[in-house]
């Protein structure tokens, strides 16, 4: 394939699958500026090999793929020493009162990555147990059985939540 092919084919691919694999590097970093820059080093590793790909069809489990290594990479590293000016502002910041929305964004990130990540694909984006099976590389058995855990898991915290919550 010829440069200019290449080029075109992969510019495609970005028009196309960019701001799904937004949506889910934000999903599992839950920062802007680190979900960009996942995507943009996706997408950078994703040219370099392009023109391996043997099916273009499959790009999106693949670019979802090397996104999902690129986060690990990011999370095995050691996080930057960060040295807060007033950790009063922090604390005022934090006491907003949360929804229930946001508390239930919190028990999934809670939730272990094997089964925040299908959770994440099936409710955010969409797909469906076969997809996820193929984007993970795991059979649509286990894709099943960690939905399943994870929503039970949820369902436990909520349900301890709720008993916390109850009047006495």
């Amino acid at each position: 394939m010829a440069l200019d092919e290449l080029q075109e084919s992969f510019g495609r691919a970005v028009r196309a699958y960019g701001a799904d694999l937004y949506r889910y590097a934000y999903r599992l970093c839950r920062d802007r500026s680190t979900a960009e820059d996942l995507v943009q080093e996706t997408f950078a590793r994703g040219w370099r090999a392009w023109k391996s790909l043997r099916n273009v069809g499959s790009a999106k489990y693949w670019l979802r793929s090397i996104l999902r290594h690129e986060n690990a990479r990011r999370c095995s590293r050691p996080p930057p020493h960060v040295v807060l000016e007033d950790p009063d502002e922090l604390n005022a910041a934090v006491a907003v009162e949360p929804s229930s929305l946001v508390e239930l964004g919190q028990l999934i990130e809670r939730l272990p990555r094997g089964y925040r990540e299908p959770l994440v694909m099936q409710i955010v984006d969409g797909l469906s147990c076969s997809e996820i099976a193929r984007a993970l590389s795991i059979s649509e058995g286990a894709v099943f059985a960690r939905l399943a855990r994870a929503r039970q898991a949820l369902r436990s915290h909520l349900d301890e939540g709720a008993r916390g919550a109850a009047p006495s």
